[in-house]
């Protein structure tokens, strides 16, 4: 997942259909929230509708982790995988595993949770006729290149791999090996669906149901949403205010003055030019923590310029123009730490954390950048255009500090420019698209705090987040060994053997890991980010 914006906010009113038109004056409340129990928020409209199998980015993702519950949760404050709607998930060859679900679960239109819920909900995203972006996810149940082949049409509608045994109890069949298979379940992904997700699935998709500790009351695009607490939601994680207003803001810093000027409650994005500012404004209020998430700059190997025999060079040549201390020390004041590998500090060195994996090639060297881009053919086109969005200010401060130390390295004030795409939206698709021309914004947030996550999602060969195509037969085995691998500790190690091929071939360049930073009125309490760098919004008190 990974990556935000956010747009301004108007107030609409609370309509029955999430995709609302009708608008209207507030209704009360501190901080725009519409009520003493309801805070307000910064947000972005998501890309796509609410569908789990069809949602990777951070502003849809932020809503299904309200509104929805799978089988695991990842704790608030450590990511711990931890069993929420299964009972237990049993293995004996880390291949064949068998699912108990919890009594007790319904999803909020009284539905009852069964396992056909999950079963069902897991074919649908599988489906190559459904084209969800996150069917990727189940690639390793047999059966998948049945239903989602790589060419051609799909020969089976349903994964062989998924058998309902009862109501409470299924089993799945992986096609391989892969031990951390339970802990992947938290992801949102995996959560169950109800039965009018595929009776009235244009219904459900104006007005989600889901099984979490808050329903979304309405949505206008480009203003707001509403979500309200459940307050018959079964599980011990209640939601301990009202509800949530999640506000669309285009800018950060808009939505920072909104919160200084009391508009809005919780702003969870700081924007770059205010970090300066933001202890003497918030005090205590303020909160910067690590967070699993990593810059990048990502390249388009579909465009052959990108893709020829030497372009290793002028990659690696690129990484080490960029003086990553000297940027993150003066933009970000100690909310970014300069990269030395493709994964995040918060896996610790167990989770398969490997500080310096990335060596030299990380290291800032303009004599010898400049040197390795002209081995390696020079600059494609003469120039290099960065692709970034452009609805939040942080950004395009620092891809013009990038290209600024990119041209000091080679002497030329115009071998790099920033490329700005208007909406966050706009910039996905085109990626989607496959429209890049030369290196773009490629942050990522974890989606489970394991290694595997960092690395297969975003350099396997056709992997859900591969955004640039990027293919390597040697990265591809290493990642398979290391999944069947059921002794953590060697898993780990295989996982960094698959890693160091990306830095071997400078895949990505990995620019520095992110803190969760986010600033809250008076108003709240009990507020934090979870390793995620999401609001822990069930979590927080109103005053």
């Amino acid at each position: 997942m990974r990556s935000a914006t956010h747009a301004r906010w108007a107030a609409c009113a609370v309509v029955t259909a999430v995709a609302a038109t009708a608008c209207g004056g507030g209704n009360g409340g501190g901080g725009g929230g519409g009520g003493s129990g309801v805070l307000s928020s910064s947000w972005g409209d998501p890309q796509n509708p609410l569908e789990p199998a069809n949602t990777n980015e951070v502003q849809g993702g932020k809503v299904l982790d309200m509104i929805f519950r799978g089988l695991k949760k990842y704790d608030p404050k450590t990511g711990k995988a931890q069993d929420m709607l299964a009972q237990k998930i049993d293995t004996s060859d880390s291949q064949n595993y068998t699912i108990t679900l919890k009594d007790g679960w319904t999803f909020s239109n009284g539905e009852k949770i069964t396992a056909r819920s999950f079963v069902d909900a897991w074919n649908y995203g599988a489906s190559l006729k459904n084209n969800q972006k996150n069917a990727y996810f189940f690639g390793y149940i047999e059966g998948y290149d049945k239903v989602h082949p790589d060419s051609g049409g799909q020969s089976a509608d349903a994964l062989s791999g998924l058998k309902v045994v009862d109501d409470k109890t299924f089993t799945v069949k992986l096609n391989q090996k892969f031990s951390s298979f339970p802990d992947t379940l938290g992801y949102a992904a995996f959560a169950p669906l109800p039965r009018t997700f595929f009776t009235d699935h244009a219904g459900w998709l104006k007005q989600p149901v889901g099984d979490g500790p808050y329903t979304i009351e309405s949505y206008t695009k480009g203003s707001q949403m509403s979500l309200k607490k459940w307050d018959a939601y079964p599980g011990a994680d209640k939601a301990r205010n009202d509800g949530v207003t999640l506000k669309v803001y285009t800018d950060s810093d808009t939505a920072y003055t909104d919160l200084i000027a009391g508009n809005l409650d919780l702003a969870d994005d700081i924007p770059a030019a205010q970090l300066k500012n933001v202890k003497g404004d918030l005090g205590d209020r303020y909160i910067n923590t690590p967070a699993g998430i990593i810059q990048t700059l990502a390249f388009p190997y579909y465009d052959s310029a990108w893709n020829k025999s030497g372009s290793e060079k002028v990659r690696t040549g690129l990484s080490m123009a960029i003086n990553r201390k000297q940027i993150t020390d003066t933009i970000f004041q100690n909310t970014r730490t300069p990269a030395t590998d493709w994964t995040s500090p918060v896996l610790g060195a167990a989770g398969g954390f490997k500080e310096g994996l990335c060596g030299s090639a990380c290291d800032y060297d303009p004599a010898q950048a400049k040197k390795l881009i002209q081995e390696g053919g020079g600059l494609p086109g003469g120039q290099l255009k960065i692709t970034y969005n452009a609805d939040t200010g942080s950004h395009r401060t620092w891809v013009d500090a990038v290209c600024n130390s990119i041209n000091n390295a080679l002497g030329n004030d115009k071998a790099c420019v920033g490329n700005p795409v208007g909406t966050f939206a706009d910039f996905r698709n085109q990626i989607g698209q496959h429209k890049m021309t030369g290196p773009f914004r490629a942050g990522w947030q974890m989606d489970y705090p394991l290694i595997q996550n960092f690395l297969q999602p975003l350099y396997y060969t056709n992997a859900s987040s591969n955004d640039g195509k990027w293919s390597n037969k040697d990265f591809d085995k290493l990642v398979d060994q290391a999944n069947a691998e059921t002794d953590t500790a060697k898993a780990v190690s295989t996982f960094q053997k698959a890693e160091g091929v990306v830095r071997d071939n400078m895949a990505a360049i990995p620019l520095w890991y992110q803190n969760g930073s986010a600033g809250y009125s008076e108003r709240l309490s009990n507020v934090a980010l979870n390793p995620f760098s999401v609001p822990v919004y069930n979590e927080i008190k109103v005053s």
